[in-house]
C-alpha cells in the first residue's frame, strides 16, 4: 500500500482526535488506515470496496460500498468533523461535502489539475481541476488553512491542486 499523501499527513492534526471522518473514494484505503491510526473514526466510501475489506475489521473503520456518481447522497448534514478526498473529482459532490461537514470541520482535498496530461492519466479535462478551482468553489465557505497548485513527484509525477480549510458558520 502506498503511504498517505503528505498533504493529508500535514493537515489531519487539525481534526479533533476521536472525531468521525469521511474518506471519500477511499480506493486502496491508504488514507483510511492513516486516519484510523491517527485516532479518528473513519467511514471509508468507494464504489469498489474489494481493497478495503481488511480495513473493515478495524474498530475505528466502517466501509461503505457506494457509487458516488450514481447514488443518492446518504450522509447527514454536519455528520463529519473531517472529510478527506484525494485523487478523485466529481464536481456535483462539492455542495454535498460542505453540507456533510460539521461546523469547524476540516476539508482536506487533493486531486489532479490541468497540466497533469503531460504526466499521464487522468488527462481528460473533465477530471482535471482548472487553475484555482478549489479556492473558487470552497473559498467563500471555508477558512483556508492551505492551498497549493504544484507538481508533485510522489507517488508519481503529477500536477495537483490541493486545499485544506475549516468550515465557518453555516
Amino acid at each position: 500500500m502506498l503511504p498517505p499523501s503528505e498533504w493529508v499527513v500535514r493537515w489531519v492534526p487539525q481534526i479533533a482526535p476521536g472525531s468521525r471522518v469521511l474518506d471519500l473514494a477511499a480506493g486502496s484505503g491508504r488514507h483510511t488506515l492513516f486516519l484510523a491510526e491517527a485516532g479518528l473514526e473513519v467511514c471509508a466510501v468507494d464504489k469498489d470496496i474489494s481493497a478495503l475489506t481488511e480495513l473493515n475489521g478495524l474498530d475505528a473503520v466502517s466501509v461503505l460500498e457506494y457509487d458516488l456518481e450514481q447514488g443518492v447522497w446518504s450522509f447527514e448534514p454536519g455528520e463529519f468533523a473531517g472529510i478527506v478526498v484525494t485523487n478523485y473529482l466529481h464536481r456535483p459532490l462539492f455542495p454535498n461535502l460542505l453540507e456533510a461537514l460539521a461546523e469547524e470541520g476540516v476539508l482536506i482535498y487533493e486531486t489532479f489539475a490541468v497540466g497533469n496530461e503531460v504526466y499521464g492519466k487522468p488527462s481528460n479535462p473533465d477530471f482535471l481541476l482548472q487553475p484555482g478551482e478549489l479556492l473558487q468553489v470552497f473559498g467563500d465557505r471555508l477558512r483556508i488553512l492551505g492551498f497549493e497548485e504544484k507538481i508533485v513527484n510522489l507517488p508519481k509525477p503529477a500536477k495537483v491542486q490541493r486545499i485544506c480549510g475549516v468550515l465557518t458558520a453555516k
